[in-house]
């Protein structure tokens, strides 16, 4: 058996290859328009990146195996010859197909580059600089991805700080969508407190989000956990899973909306909830915001002050035919209906009919305890802006 020879190739043989550098590139594009569908279908501009990148990738061999015992700077030498975008364009995979066809064209030329006695010594130095290349490649996608990581995570913690800010939407759509999110996609945003003792809430939440195959921001503002969740069905029950992820203490959900430029309002909404949840401790976790407009009502919230106008007190004022009589005399009764058909001189079952009307407008029961707490506050605060309205 032969014995492989382990010194260089000569340096005529690298005065060769250097000449043969241009046609063996070109031979290799060939062969890989010939055999890589995906290859073919690339624009002319990265189909060129590709053919510098193995001339690079050539000259780098001669001048590894002039110097055998320099380190090898290939990720500068060979991909250097392409912009950053070739990266973005070819995966990993595709790439590594590519290093595999230059590979076999240089192989398969060998003999007619190297000089007499010498193929031995090219084909191993070849076979050697293919191993180079391997490790130069996945150096080059790790360092991308490290990049694009940190890249991706500083724009997700601007797109979150302008949702919370409430600053101007198109931007906010601008910066999701770099980060793949869809500007249509239905959405919702969950806040809470940050997780204590958990280095990396975002991935903890993200690996649920995923999960549930729900596109998601992430970010932690003044110690509160944001979460913008997107999907086109089931956000409710997303959030209910996603709340698992919040450290202890409420977890408030916005109302959903069509669409993250509009998921300001949604995340407006929700910490103003999570401002008064406080004031409801046996609330459920997570809690809709609209559950909370009583609290948020007292707690000074204007969106929510207007919301029990719009929703309950006039609803019941335009209602007549004593609905909203009715429904102050079962508050006052303490839900008793028999007692309330009797301060106000109706039979039991007209108070059942006008409470049930008055349901059906507001979504709200006198009877309930919520429903109730929440009527009150709604008509004390109707009251109030009569007055109001009265002295000016």
């Amino acid at each position: 058996m032969s014995r492989v020879s382990s010194r260089p190739p000569s340096e005529a043989t690298l005065r060769r290859l250097e000449r043969a550098s241009g046609s063996l590139a070109t031979q290799a594009v060939a062969r890989m328009d010939e055999e890589l569908s995906w290859f073919r279908a690339m624009p002319a501009d990265q189909r060129s990146w590709v053919t510098l990148v193995a001339q690079a990738g050539i000259a780098s061999l001669v001048e590894w195996c002039r110097s055998p015992g320099r380190p090898p700077r290939l990720t500068g030498e060979v991909f250097g010859a392409a912009p950053r975008e070739l990266v973005r364009a070819v995966a990993l995979k595709q790439t590594v197909d590519l290093v595999k066809v230059t590979v076999e064209v240089m192989e398969e030329h060998v003999a007619s580059v190297a000089e007499p006695g010498d193929e031995d010594s090219l084909r191993l130095a070849v076979l050697q600089f293919s191993r180079e290349v391997a490790f130069a490649t996945a150096h080059v996608y790790a360092s991308f991805a490290e990049n694009r990581g940190a890249w991706d995570a500083r724009l997700e913690a601007l797109a979150v700080d302008a949702l919370v800010r409430g600053e101007r939407s198109d931007e906010l759509s601008g910066r999701a969508a770099a980060l793949g999110w869809a500007a249509t996609t239905p959405a919702v945003v969950v806040v809470g407190a940050a997780p204590k003792g958990v280095d990396d809430p975002h991935a903890a939440v993200r690996r649920a989000a995923r999960a549930l195959r729900c596109d998601v921001l992430v970010g932690v503002h003044a110690e509160q956990l944001v979460v913008v969740l997107g999907s086109v069905h089931e956000l409710e029950s997303a959030a209910e899973r996603i709340s698992d992820e919040f450290g202890d203490g409420p977890v408030v959900t916005g109302p959903v909306v069509d669409g993250l430029g509009r998921a300001a309002v949604s995340a407006a909404t929700a910490l103003a909830g999570l401002r008064a949840a406080r004031a409801w401790p046996e609330a459920p976790r997570p809690v809709s915001a609209d559950a909370l407009l009583a609290e948020r009502a007292l707690d000074g919230d204007p969106l929510a002050r207007a919301a029990l106008q719009e929703r309950v007190s006039a609803p019941l004022r335009a209602a007549g035919g004593g609905v909203l009589e009715t429904v102050r005399a079962v508050l006052a009764s303490g839900g008793n209906l028999e007692a309330s058909a009797r301060a106000i001189f109706v039979h039991p079952n007209t108070v059942r009919y006008r409470l049930k009307r008055a349901a059906e407008l507001t979504g709200l029961s006198a009877t309930d305890p919520r429903g109730s707490w929440t009527l009150q506050v709604a008509l004390a605060l109707a009251a109030l802006d009569e007055d109001r309205s009265l002295w000016h």
